[in-house]
């Protein structure tokens, strides 16, 4: 890159495609690797921690970065597949520096870094952080208010220190259009205190979203720091099996106290997911799959499988049951594919569209039997009844894939290594 690039803040280089020389997309960037120098001397900046599309990440040195402009970064070469560690004296710029109380050293104000900006220095290829985005005013998430301003690094002193209470309001803005995956993996790889910090940002929803992509561990970690009252309230939010799960791995006292504050209809529904064996279709179901009674229609069908929170895998199909509407319901008469309701008029009956060929499976059916049944007959889902014919839940690709995998999926090597980086 030229000698006198424009200064470029870091909030901005969040989520955005990389490349290889050729054009072809390598990942998109997760954050950035800082170096911090004694006294007052601008980090240096190391290079970028890089999503690739195993959901790894992996470093790429600022030395093989050819191009960082247009909403784009290219690389020079072969980029190394090796996972990505933080070392003592590395510091993360996104995940660790934004939302800091750092201190004016003119005025000795404490103010707040909204962000950082970076520059090429003229001559070199090396990389530093040259200037802060501050604002004024008392910290926390709710303070919005006070005088913004942009300073040179020397101007500020503070982010050498361990850091208490940080917030995350600027680093949860940084990563706002990251899917639900992508932030849980995110999260996942910043240090327990940051990620707690952040995960008492978020509100429940997006909060249950993380939870429900973070490994078991992750898991059991952010909910033992909340307060009991908004752990419960989390819980709620998650999907039904999501929220078993978790709770499975907690203590027998701990899950009793959880489930009580609870709300009683949530929490029913879990608990009759913990009475079932993990690794049955009643340990795997989902307690809300669409459920229409007989008179029903396909326009019925159709404005049901469009709500926004519904997973795509729910979405394949409904099925119809006489009255209650809810699982556990009254008799399972059969299964809609959605494409079957796409072909018929929408005034037409769902009663008359259903597939009863197909046996549903029982709630201790186990686990190899589940994976047989959807790849057999082709499904990305399957109904679960009990020996009365009441529809209890659902079962979905994801969650039988969820438990097929190794406990440590998440953190797989699954690509290749490629040339060595220099760290």
């Amino acid at each position: 890159m030229a000698a006198g690039a424009p200064r470029i803040f870091v909030s901005h280089l969040a989520g955005v495609p990389v490349f290889d020389p050729v054009g072809d997309q390598v990942g998109r960037v997760s954050d950035l690797v800082a170096m911090l120098r004694v006294g007052r001397r601008p980090p240096r900046l190391l290079g970028m921690v890089v999503e690739v599309l195993s959901r790894r990440r992996v470093f790429v040195p600022m030395t093989r970065i050819s191009g960082l402009a247009s909403g784009q970064v290219i690389t020079t070469g072969v980029v190394n597949m090796r996972r990505f560690e933080r070392r003592p004296t590395e510091r993360l710029v996104l995940g660790e520096l934004l939302d800091r109380r750092v201190t004016l050293v003119e005025s000795g104000e404490e103010v707040t870094v909204l962000d950082v900006s970076i520059q090429q220095l003229p001559a070199r290829r090396d990389w530093e952080i040259d200037r802060v985005f501050v604002r004024k005013g008392k910290g926390g998430v709710l303070s919005r208010k006070g005088e913004t301003l942009t300073v040179e690094w020397s101007a500020v002193t503070g982010f050498s220190l361990e850091e208490h209470g940080q917030g995350a309001e600027n680093l949860l803005a940084t990563f706002e259009k990251l899917r639900p995956a992508d932030l849980a993996n995110a999260l996942h790889h910043l240090s327990p205190k940051r990620r707690a910090e952040v995960a008492a940002a978020l509100d429940d929803d997006r909060l249950a979203d993380v939870l429900e992509e973070l490994p078991e561990d992750d898991q059991i970690e952010i909910i033992g720091k909340l307060k009991e009252e908004r752990a419960a309230d989390v819980l709620e939010a998650m999907d039904p099996d999501d929220a078993a799960d978790l709770l499975s791995e907690l203590p027998e006292e701990d899950q009793e106290r959880l489930l009580t504050l609870m709300q009683p209809d949530d929490a029913a529904d879990v608990r009759r997911l913990l009475a079932y064996e993990e690794r049955t279709a009643g340990g795997l179901m989902t307690t809300e799959p669409i459920v229409l009674r007989p008179d029903a229609t396909v326009a019925d069908a159709l404005a049901r499988v469009r709500q926004q929170d519904l997973s795509p895998a729910l979405a394949a199909q409904v099925y119809v049951c006489r009255p209650p509407d809810e699982t556990p319901t009254g008799k399972y008469l059969g299964t809609v594919h959605f494409q079957r309701l796409l072909r018929d008029p929408p005034f037409t009956l769902v009663s008359s569209l259903v597939d009863s060929d197909l046996p549903p499976l029982g709630p201790d059916t186990p686990l190899p039997a589940v994976t047989s049944y959807l790849a057999a007959y082709n499904m990305v889902a399957a109904p679960v009844v009990d020996e009365s014919g009441s529809l209890l839940g659902a079962v979905t690709v994801d969650d039988v894939l969820d438990h097929l995998l190794p406990d440590d999926w998440r953190e797989t090597e699954f690509h290749e290594e490629g040339a060595g980086d220099g760290r």
